[in-house]
C-alpha cells in the first residue's frame, strides 16, 4: 500500500472539530457512503471532516481472483468468517491508524475522531479501533464481521470505546451470526458493545440511518 489511503474528503462548513473515517465495504470505494451525509443530521456545533478512503485493488480469491477494490482478499466465506489474508487486513488497520494520526495532526483531538466500517471496512476498523494507542470517540460496525478477534491484543487507551453493532436480519453476504460472534468476543475483552439490528439484507436502512445519526451525536 502506498503512502497514505487516496480518500474522499470532505470539509464541515464550518472549521472542522471532528473526523468520521468511514471505509466500504468489497468492491465499493470511497464514493459509497457520500450521499448519507445530509441524512445524518448531525447537532449544532458538531462539525466533522468525512474521510472516505478507497482501498486499492486486489486478486480476490473468492471470485476467482477477479481484481477489485478490497481491504482484504477473501479466501472464503466460511462460518466464522476467518478465512481471509490477515496480513493484508493488519495493513489496512496501519492504514487507518494513519488517517487517524494526520487527523490529529490537524488539530483533531482523538476522542473526537469516530471509525465507521461497513462490512469488510468494518472488518478493518475492529482491529485499528481496538489497537489505537490513544482514545476514540467510537467504533461503528455495519453489517459486518471480526475477523481477528482470536489474535487481537486491545490497546488499554481504547479499552473503554464506545462501540455500536449494526447488521440486518437477512443479511445473505454476511450471516447475522457473524454479528453475534462479534459481540460475544468484544464482550468477553470487557467492552459493551450496543447492538441493533433491521429487516434488510447487506445493506443500510432509513431507520438505522437515524439511528447512527443519534448514536454519532451522543459520541460527538
Amino acid at each position: 500500500m502506498s503512502d497514505s489511503l487516496p480518500a474522499l474528503v470532505i470539509e464541515p462548513e464550518q472549521e472542522a472539530n471532528a473526523a468520521i473515517i468511514w471505509l466500504h465495504g468489497l468492491g465499493a470505494n470511497g464514493h459509497d457512503f457520500e450521499s448519507i451525509i445530509p441524512n445524518l443530521a448531525l447537532k449544532e456545533g458538531c462539525n466533522p471532516r468525512f474521510i472516505f478512503p478507497h482501498a486499492p485493488s486486489i486478486p480476490i480469491s473468492m471470485n476467482m481472483g477477479y481484481v477489485m477494490p478490497a481491504w482484504f482478499d477473501i479466501l472464503g466465506l466460511d462460518g466464522d468468517g476467518r478465512s481471509i489474508n490477515s496480513p493484508q487486513l493488519l495493513a489496512s488497520a496501519m492504514e487507518v491508524h494513519k488517517l487517524i494520526d494526520t487527523e490529529i495532526e490537524k488539530g483533531i483531538d482523538s476522542e473526537n475522531i469516530v471509525l465507521v466500517g461497513f462490512s469488510q471496512g468494518g472488518a478493518v476498523n475492529f482491529q485499528a479501533g481496538l489497537t489505537y494507542d490513544k482514545p476514540l470517540a467510537g467504533l461503528l460496525s455495519l453489517s459486518s464481521f471480526f475477523p481477528t478477534a482470536a489474535e487481537i491484543i486491545p490497546h488499554p487507551a481504547n479499552q473503554n470505546l464506545p462501540i455500536l453493532v449494526c447488521h440486518g436480519t437477512a443479511d445473505e453476504v454476511l450471516d447475522i451470526t457473524l454479528a453475534k460472534h462479534s459481540l460475544e468476543a468484544l464482550k468477553a475483552m470487557g467492552y459493551q458493545p450496543k447492538y441493533l439490528t433491521y429487516p434488510m439484507a447487506h445493506s443500510l436502512c432509513p431507520q438505522q440511518i437515524m439511528d447512527i445519526s443519534d448514536w454519532l451525536n451522543a459520541q460527538l
